[in-house]
């Protein structure tokens, strides 16, 4: 029967997809972390009577046909990037983007990472770098003895330095968009990388040509919504065990049938 094989598939699809819905209320406190989301597609279907097929010499059709199918499978996990809410810290190296946008991180093998979350720190020699220690690009160093620095919105960074009145340019933060940033890569530790599904990233200011603005001693929150996963974990919950009561039906047909053929 194919009811069994059918209501295996559902029960497999379910189980990623209450696994995606852990993972996004595990990393519901994760600095900048994009909830996801499982989606689903309709397996092949066999046609035991083909929609459009001549039922008789007169040319009459079917109307509908007869068509069964053979379950579900995990179409994609899709990334939502929607904006996090914004909390004050007090530290003058978390950044928040309020807005569309990603930092840049130098990765060790070279390559250029992405991310939301924006609680960095300084490195021993005043550069700004990830929880990590990875450094932000560009590559933005606080002068050794600065009295104070600050972050404007649209990413110019300042000091003020010992015997100066003014403070004084010491870099520019950019940001990356995607056509497609659901298409990034995650690769752990808050940081995306490009695909091919992604596209190339678009490097350019903040606060400019609809790039998002930096919130300086803010850091972005997940935008993980508890109540809309405990809900969506209860609906899938439900579905599993559907579909184990399919299977259990099945075996008690299968059971009965047996005992007929004896």
């Amino acid at each position: 029967m194919r009811s069994m094989n059918i209501a295996a598939t559902g029960m497999l699809a379910q189980q990623l997809n209450v696994e995606v819905i852990s993972n996004n209320i595990a990393n519901m406190n994760t600095t900048g972390f994009k909830r996801q989301r499982a989606e689903f597609q309709d397996l092949i279907y066999q046609n035991l009577e083909r929609p459009g097929a001549t039922t008789s010499d007169s040319g009459t059709i079917d109307p509908t046909g007869v068509q069964v199918g053979y379950g579900v499978k995990t179409g994609s996990v899709y990334r939502i990037a929607e904006q996090g809410s914004l909390s004050r810290t007090d530290n003058k190296f978390d950044l928040a983007i309020n807005g569309r946008g990603y930092f840049q991180v130098l990765l060790p093998d070279g390559r250029t990472a992405y991310t939301r979350a924006g609680n960095f720190s300084s490195s021993p020699t005043g550069q700004i770098v990830t929880g990590d220690g990875l450094i932000v690009q560009p590559e933005i160093q606080i002068p050794e003895g600065a009295l104070d620095f600050s972050v404007s919105p649209s990413g110019q960074v300042q000091a003020v330095l010992s015997g100066q009145t003014a403070p004084q340019d010491v870099g520019q933060l950019t940001l990356a968009t995607f056509v497609n940033p659901a298409g990034l890569e995650a690769l752990g530790d808050n940081l995306l990388v490009e695909t091919a599904a992604s596209g190339p990233a678009t490097v350019g200011n903040p606060n400019v040509a609809g790039l998002g603005s930096i919130n300086q001693s803010y850091v972005e929150a997940s935008n993980v919504n508890p109540v809309f996963e405990i809900s969506a974990l209860i609906i899938a919950q439900r579905a599993y065990e559907m579909n184990s009561k399919v299977i259990n039906a099945t075996d008690e047909m299968m059971q009965a049938t047996s005992q007929v053929l004896r």
